[in-house]
């Protein structure tokens, strides 16, 4: 028996999706608007950046979970999640950190990149400077972006442009069961894709063998690394005709791929039409800043962005010089304000972890401060922090960008 759907039920289908939609928007809405401040790392007097931040894959309660974050200084500190307590904190480096991530099977596993060329992994539960496994560069590398993949199988770096020469270089990251292990040497390189800064290198989500990259070059480059070469690995280039700042991936399943550059522009692409006629370009969009209306504020610069897989939707993170928190709307039509943050740091954010779990936000900022936000949550203390304002190793690494670069593919 074949039941044919009345013509005015088929009619009314369409605005269920639209229902739904509005609906899932309406209650992020909510839920930002809804965001109060639960705890604050501990002041402290020195003026540090906080430049990056990443939140352990605990299988284990919520209470128990890790937050790492590097700072301006040098270091990287190790909080428990829920009260902000510092746990750990490993100094000494020779060089700039950028970036910091925990392993996805393993959550004790805590990676950093350095400029000094090494990428060092801590297990977070040993109470010792010592690193359990440190992964070595060339001569000649300044690590300025790194990742690792779903799988923790595989660590790539990105370089500073040295003379001529740009690299991603790739390692094994498996663990020796020896504690004292020499450093590992990379299993190869990628030298011909880029020709400037590679700023940013972010693993997809779900596929081991996927892998973007983001360049002052103004490029974003999707590789399959289970190709035997370089030029077999490119998926595709995409072109920011900007300095890329941030790249991530987004959409059901993670066909897509976006980034912000330096002059707080935004693209977006869909990987989906690489073997088609239809563009891969879904937004683009100069200056992000010229386009989203705020009332009586203004947007200054962006942060990040993130994918929420619950609503389908992608956002764009932003702020403003005196601390704001701006959560911005992506769609095909453009850009939309959801929502904005107010009190909570006194300098620029510089850094976030969006919990889909809880719907909690954790922030770091130029003013040194951790913020852990949560919907209703209420602060017992509060003691804001003065402004402070010192060079960043973000903001000394900006460069202007040429326009005159061509995509390799569409």
């Amino acid at each position: 028996m074949i039941w044919e759907v009345p013509e005015s039920i088929m009619l009314f289908l369409p605005a269920l999706g639209t229902v739904f939609l509005t609906t899932t928007m309406e209650k992020i809405e909510e839920q930002f608007a809804n965001l109060r401040i639960a705890k604050r790392c501990a002041l402290t007097e020195d003026s540090t950046y906080l430049l990056d931040i990443d939140v352990s894959k605990s299988v284990q309660a919520e209470s128990n979970h890790l937050v790492a974050v590097s700072c301006s200084n040098k270091s990287i500190k190790v909080y428990n999640r829920e009260t902000l307590h510092l746990l750990r904190e490993y100094s000494g480096h020779p060089g700039l950190l950028n970036g910091v991530r925990f392993a996805h099977t393993s959550e004790n596993m805590l990676f950093s990149a350095c400029s000094d060329g090494t990428i060092k992994c801590w297990d977070t539960r040993l109470a010792t400077q010592e690193t359990i496994q440190l992964f070595s560069g060339y001569p000649s590398n300044v690590f300025i972006s790194f990742d690792i993949n779903c799988s923790d199988l595989i660590v790539c770096a990105g370089t500073e442009k040295v003379e001529e020469d740009t690299f991603m270089v790739f390692w094994d990251a498996r663990s020796n069961t020896n504690y004292a292990c020499a450093a590992k040497e990379p299993l190869g390189t990628y030298s011909e894709t880029h020709n400037d800064d590679i700023t940013k290198i972010c693993f997809h989500p779900i596929k081991p063998n996927l892998v973007a990259s983001g360049s002052t070059d103004g490029l974003v480059n999707v590789f399959d690394i289970n190709k035997e070469n370089e030029d077999d690995a490119l998926i595709a280039t995409c072109n920011s005709n900007s300095s890329v700042s941030f790249i991530g991936w987004s959409g059901k399943d993670y066909k897509q791929v976006y980034c912000m550059t330096h002059t707080e522009g935004f693209c977006w692409w869909d990987l989906t039409q690489i073997d088609t006629e239809e563009p891969m370009t879904l937004l683009q969009i100069l200056d992000v800043r010229e386009v989203v209306f705020i009332e009586n504020s203004n947007l200054n610069y962006l942060i990040g962005g993130l994918y929420h897989e619950k609503a389908d939707k992608l956002f764009v993170v932003g702020g403003t010089a005196m601390g704001n928190i701006h959560l911005i709307n992506c769609g095909i039509d453009g850009l939309s304000l959801v929502g904005i943050l107010h009190g909570g740091h006194s300098a620029a954010v510089r850094s976030f972890y969006w919990n889909m779990t809880d719907d909690s936000l954790l922030t770091g900022g130029e003013d040194a401060q951790l913020l852990l936000w949560k919907p209703g949550a209420v602060e017992r203390s509060f003691v804001k922090k003065a402004s402070m304002k010192i060079a960043s190793s973000v903001q000394q690494r900006v460069r202007v960008h040429s326009n005159s670069l061509k995509s390799k593919k569409k």
